[in-house]
């Protein structure tokens, strides 16, 4: 049962979003609404208008957190928190930059150099996020980090990987942050299967399913490569990635030019539909938090084949194990391989297409993990009981 937060005034602080971290945001919102908490998110106009915070009960208060530093619109932006923050209880931003910026406007109480407010409200930070970046983003966002870890009461992060950082940044106190992926609104009929392949025109062939943002973080290069060796099986499978992104025209040119069995299908408001027709998933990232799409695919009870970064392991059931491809045991729930391995991936991929038990005992393994997840409520209860905590 989660603690009652009748009154408590609960700020949350986000920068743009266009994805999981605004959707979970969102989710927060409303389940400490439902919980009797006064809300206000801060955030940039345009994730009002993508997520509908007010629809949730909470207020919203526009405050322009850019997606890249911008010393002038930095400034703003903690002129404004610091007056919009000024009454709350507990104040939890999501994202490294929103953070950062919270800990300026001095929404938080502690000793110390970053003690920028006296009786301000203490601060929680999740960082949904890891600087794949180098050169002087990461010098920039290493300093943010340093900020953070001194300035934010409690810091949840989405994957071990980044808990770590913070560890040895040394945080005061470091949990891991739970960001589920919403219930679904449907589940696919047994048609559904039959209807998409006919659209897709797959016919016999294997269809090999990835939903990702065509951008750098998601190893799309990697997946054209391991397209390529798919290509020589017979028959060759379909591999069609659903999402769009600044990488399409790159990719596209690439897939003609080498006459790659790949199919980018832009953005798709029918994912489930699109994983009850895929015969394996495959998530090819660089690096992920807590991926609303593997979540998606395990409770689908598909096949997946993923790369061992960040938070993917834990979400699987795969722990924290060394590197390279999983072969067992059958409660894992995925096989993983290194990130930017396209051989090792190729062959994952291929294992599922060619051993039809293994794709039968990965696919129950997949259901029986999601039902093993955690759900909203459980991501607002552990909310809920750290507020409690702090005030």
């Amino acid at each position: 049962m989660s603690p009652e937060l009748g009154g408590l005034r609960v700020a949350l602080v986000l920068g743009t979003a266009a994805g999981g971290v605004g959707g979970h945001v969102r989710s927060v919102a409303a389940g400490l609404v439902a919980r009797g908490a006064r809300v206000v998110v801060c955030g940039p106009a345009s994730t009002e208008e993508l997520f509908g915070f007010t629809a949730t009960g909470a207020r919203f208060a526009e405050v322009d957190v850019a997606d890249r530093p911008r010393p002038a619109r930095d400034a703003r932006a903690v002129r404004r928190l610091r007056a919009l923050l000024r009454d709350a209880d507990v104040v939890h931003a999501h994202g490294l930059r929103a953070g950062a910026l919270a800990v300026a406007a001095g929404a938080r109480v502690a000793a110390g150099p970053l003690r920028a407010a006296r009786g301000g409200a203490p601060l929680v930070v999740t960082l949904h996020n890891a600087v794949i970046a180098g050169g002087r983003t990461a010098v920039v966002y290493g300093a943010l980090e340093r900020v953070v870890a001194r300035g934010a009461a409690v810091v949840l992060g989405v994957s071990p990987d980044l808990e770590e950082r913070m560890r040895r940044l040394r945080a005061r106190r470091v949990e891991a942050a739970l960001v589920p992926a919403p219930p679904p609104r449907s589940t696919p009929g047994p048609a559904v299967r039959a209807d998409v392949r006919a659209a897709l025109g797959v016919g016999d062939r294997p269809l090999v399913l990835t939903v990702a943002r065509l951008a750098d973080q998601k190893g799309l290069p990697t997946l054209l490569d391991a397209a390529a060796g798919w290509a020589r099986r017979d028959p060759a499978p379909l591999v069609a990635v659903a999402g769009d992104g600044p990488l399409h025209d790159a990719l596209a040119a690439r897939i003609a030019a080498e006459d790659l069995p790949v199919r980018l299908l832009g953005r798709r408001s029918d994912v489930p539909d699109l994983l009850a027709a895929a015969d394996v998933a495959v998530v090819p990232s660089v690096w992920e938090g807590q991926p609303l799409v593997v979540q998606e695919i395990l409770r689908a009870g598909r096949p997946l084949v993923a790369t061992r970064v960040g938070g993917i392991p834990p979400l699987v059931g795969a722990g924290e194990r060394g590197g390279g491809t999983v072969q067992g045991p059958e409660s894992e729930a995925a096989l993983l391989v290194p990130a930017g391995d396209a051989a090792a991936l190729e062959r994952a991929v291929g294992r599922v297409l060619d051993d039809a038990a293994l794709a039968v005992r990965l696919g129950a393994a997949a259901a029986a993990r999601a039902a093993e997840l955690p759900t909203e409520d459980d991501a607002v209860d552990q909310l809920a009981a750290i507020y409690r905590g702090l005030v």
